[in-house]
Order: C-alpha cells, then sequence, then structure tokens
C-alpha cells in the first residue's frame, strides 16, 4: 500500500470529473483523478452522449439516402446498410476523443490513476487497481461519478435482449421490431436510431405526453412528426412485465394485449452512481436517487467533499456537469464561479431536433407568471426551405411587464445549434426586443429566432397576420 498527497482527488472522469480535474491544474492544484474504466469521458464519451450522436448522425444519412436525395436531383439505388462499418466509425469516434481526454490530462499534469476509488474517511481516498490498493491523501475530494440507467422492477435488463442505452448503441443486427420503453430524450434518440435502419419502433410511455419537462406544445408537434417515420406511442402505459424467452421477448402492459418483439430498451433515465464509494465514511446519505446533498459551492455536508453532475439535484445532463465544475473548482480557488439554472440548455437529438432553454409555458401557467409568446414557423424561413427541413418552429416566451425572455423552444432542423443564442440571451438577461434587433445572416435558420423575438411586439416580418405599428 502506497501514500500519496494531492490538493484535490477527484473520483470519475466524465465530463464533470475530467474538466474539473483539469481546471483545477489550471488553477495550480496538484490533482488525481480517478476512474475505473481503461477509456477516459465517462458515460458521455463511451457509451452515451458521443457513440450516441454518432449513430443518429449515420443512421440518418443512410436514411436519407434512401428516402430524401430524390427530390434535391440526387437519385441513388442499391442503397445497402453495412452496420458493422457503422459501429467500427463509432468505436473510432470515442476512442479518438477519449485519446484526447488522455492527452489533455499529460498536458495539464494531472494524475490518472485507472481503478475503483471510496472514501475512507476525511481527505482520504482507497483505490483498487489491477496492481492492488492504494491511499492517497488529499484536502479535498469531489464526487463526479455520473449516473447510470434507472432501473424498474418489471423490466429484469440481462443486457441480452432486455437491454439498457448503454446495450442499444451496438445491436449486432437490426431489430425487426424494437420496444423502447420510456418517451424521454434517450428512447427518442435511441428509437430513432433503428426505426431509421429498418426497426419497427414502439414507444411506450407512462405518462400521457412524450418528452415530460419539455413545452407540451413542441413534444406533441413532435410526437406527429415522429409517427409519421413510423414509430409508433403508446401513451398512459405503464408496464407491468418484461420478458425474455430465446431471441424474442414479451412486454405487458397493466392494459392492452401483450407486445412480442426482438428487443427491449429500458430507457426511464437515470439514477446517480454513487454506490459503493464510501459516502458513510464520511457521514453522507444519498438521497432515493443516489443524489448529495450540495451548497451553493457545490459543498456536502462532510469538510473537504464536494459533489456536482449526475451526483446532485438537476438535469442530468454532460454539459450541466463541466458547467458545475468549472464553477466548483473556481471557487475553490477563491474565484467566483457561477451556474445560472434558468440557462442551462436541454437537446433531444432526433429528427427534427428538440431544443429548449428556460422555463416552458405550463411552469409559468403553473408559477403565475403574466407572460407573452410568439412562435415563428420554418416553413416560413429561406434557408429551411433550402434544406428541404421545414418541420417544427420557435417558440419565444416573454415576461409581460419586463419582456425579459423567459424561455425559448425549438423544434425543427439543428435546434440543437440555434438554442445557444437564446442560451446566452437568457444569461445575460435581454429581453425580447434586444434579441429581436440582433442582426442575423441571411439566409440563416437563427434568422428565424429573431423573427419570432420579433413576434412578442407583433412585429414579425415574414409572416403573415403580423401586426402593424
Amino acid at each position: 500500500m502506497t501514500t500519496k498527497a494531492y490538493d484535490l482527488i477527484v473520483i470519475g472522469a466524465g465530463p464533470g470529473g475530467y474538466v474539473a480535474a483539469i481546471r483545477a491544474a489550471q488553477l495550480g492544484m496538484s490533482v488525481a483523478c480517478i476512474d475505473a474504466n481503461a477509456d477516459l469521458g465517462g458515460t458521455c464519451l463511451r457509451v452515451g452522449c458521443i457513440p450516441s450522436k454518432v449513430m443518429l448522425e449515420s443512421s440518418e444519412r443512410y436514411h436519407e439516402t434512401r428516402t430524401g436525395l430524390a427530390e434535391h436531383g440526387v437519385i441513388v439505388s442499391d442503397v445497402t446498410l453495412d452496420l458493422d462499418a457503422m459501429h467500427r466509425r463509432r468505436e473510432t469516434v470515442v476512442k479518438t476523443l477519449a485519446g484526447g481526454v488522455a492527452m489533455l490530462f499529460k498536458q495539464n499534469k494531472v494524475t490518472r490513476i485507472e481503478g475503483w476509488g471510496r472514501l475512507e474517511g476525511p481527505n482520504r481516498v482507497v483505490v483498487k487497481t489491477a496492481e492492488g490498493e492504494q491511499t492517497l491523501q488529499t484536502q479535498r475530494v469531489l464526487i463526479a461519478t455520473g449516473s447510470v440507467p434507472a432501473a424498474i422492477p418489471s423490466v429484469p435488463v440481462n443486457h441480452d435482449r432486455l437491454c439498457t442505452s448503454d446495450d442499444a448503441l451496438s445491436f449486432p443486427a437490426v431489430p425487426d421490431h424494437l420496444v423502447v420503453i420510456g418517451a424521454g430524450y434517450i428512447g427518442l434518440e435511441m428509437g430513432s436510431v433503428w426505426a431509421r435502419l429498418g426497426s419497427h419502433v414502439t414507444v411506450l410511455e407512462a405518462l400521457e405526453n412524450i418528452l415530460p419537462g419539455m413545452d407540451l406544445e413542441l413534444a406533441k408537434a413532435a410526437q406527429k412528426l415522429f409517427e409519421r417515420q413510423g414509430m409508433k406511442f403508446q401513451l398512459g402505459a405503464r408496464v407491468q412485465q418484461a420478458s425474455q424467452s430465446g431471441e424474442r421477448c414479451q412486454v405487458q402492459c397493466e392494459t392492452g394485449q401483450p407486445i412480442d418483439c426482438d428487443r427491449v430498451l429500458l430507457a426511464v433515465g437515470r439514477v446517480a452512481n454513487t454506490d459503493k464509494i464510501g459516502l458513510e465514511s464520511v457521514g453522507l446519505t444519498a438521497d432515493r436517487r443516489g443524489e448529495l446533498p450540495v451548497n451553493e459551492r457545490f459543498e456536502t455536508p462532510a469538510a473537504g467533499v464536494y459533489a456536482i453532475g449526475d451526483c446532485i439535484r438537476g438535469p442530468k445532463l454532460a454539459h450541466k456537469a463541466s458547467h458545475e465544475a468549472v464553477a466548483c473548482v473556481e471557487q475553490m480557488a477563491g474565484g467566483q464561479g457561477h451556474v445560472n439554472y434558468d440557462a442551462i440548455p436541454g437537446v433531444c437529438y432526433t429528427h427534427p431536433e428538440l431544443a429548449m432553454v428556460g422555463r416552458t409555458e405550463e411552469q409559468l401557467q403553473q408559477d403565475g407568471v403574466e407572460y407573452r409568446k410568439a412562435k415563428f414557423p420554418f416553413q416560413a424561413s429561406g434557408r429551411a426551405r433550402s434544406l428541404g427541413d421545414t418541420s417544427g418552429m420557435v417558440k419565444v416566451l416573454a415576461d409581460a411587464q419586463t419582456d425579459r425572455i423567459l424561455g425559448v423552444h425549438i423544434l425543427g432542423p439543428r435546434a440543437g445549434d440555434l438554442i445557444a443564442e437564446a442560451v446566452a440571451a437568457i444569461e445575460f438577461g435581454a429581453s425580447a426586443e434586444d434579441l429581436a434587433h440582433v442582426c442575423h445572416a441571411h439566409p440563416t435558420l437563427a434568422e428565424s429566432l429573431g423573427e419570432a423575438a420579433m413576434g412578442i411586439a407583433g412585429h414579425a416580418i415574414h409572416m403573415a397576420n403580423a401586426k402593424k405599428s
């Protein structure tokens, strides 16, 4: 057993952990980052955000080649799918980016330790590695262990044909019929991948609408578009049992007939991965979702122990974790790190994409906030017309008294990129008028955001029935 000392030990090398380690090192701290996986980057890079977007992009290109190029005058015949090549590309992208994180660790002199880290009393971390255990001393510990797929008793996941999103990235063949349990971001994204590649996809959702927490108007519009793409939805469908027999699966909801399928994907959210990391040794107790309590400085009740990302309350998003990571270590170093939780965007990378920041209409109504809204359809966008992708809209919500932007919701092409301007607007307290006065290049999709902002005052130019003044 060896003992080493650091200013900061980070447990977890995902988008929260590795960003925290690098920023702390930049600020002059001696830092060690512990992760049990050979590849750095955490769930996000290895089996989450990045590989899923690779599969979404590749599957969309395949689908467009088969069904969407003819209107552009591009005639392609005998299009075939090489799923193995698609998987190889996914693996290459992941390996390249994981190697990039390792290179950044070296450049910033972050000590990388491969093994399972656990707290062992104040200021001590024990790491179980392939070579044995080592004990580390530290002034501070940052818990950034991320999250794991949530489980439900009625679906006994076996990582064969009863799967989680981790497994759904690498199916060896396109399922004939895939049942997805959960209509959130993960379920819809992975369902979209396999639907484009040829699967019959049935989505079961216990609630009465898809994409819980997203603007209801846009969620309902998105569902209609997904249905046109061939995905089937059963809402208010609580799964009573799922089972596997040989190469077939069966799913039974509380009502209706059993559904026979090839594979079942359980995608009902994620829970914090804080089990078995020695919380009890410092007097910490996680809640039922594994989340830890922290103050505005990301300090837990245990002295010298901090937590960020999926390990604390809030949406389980990689960029939230990274943002909190920087704020946390800058405050450790005496700086003024800050996270504005009203300006954390969310994106669902289906086609079309959905993106949001700020509050929804439903939240404003529930809180009794007076607001004005305006929408601009992509059908009126010259750029969307040239892309041949006119589904969806931009919706802007603004305070009825101050005109300050309260929320922006986008369903349409490249919504995940467009939302960045809205995030900046909310971060800096912009009004709808401020956003309307921004000069947007023409022709771009971003003009639609400007038009929607102009619509708050009834002055949208490229939309019929706009007010005159």
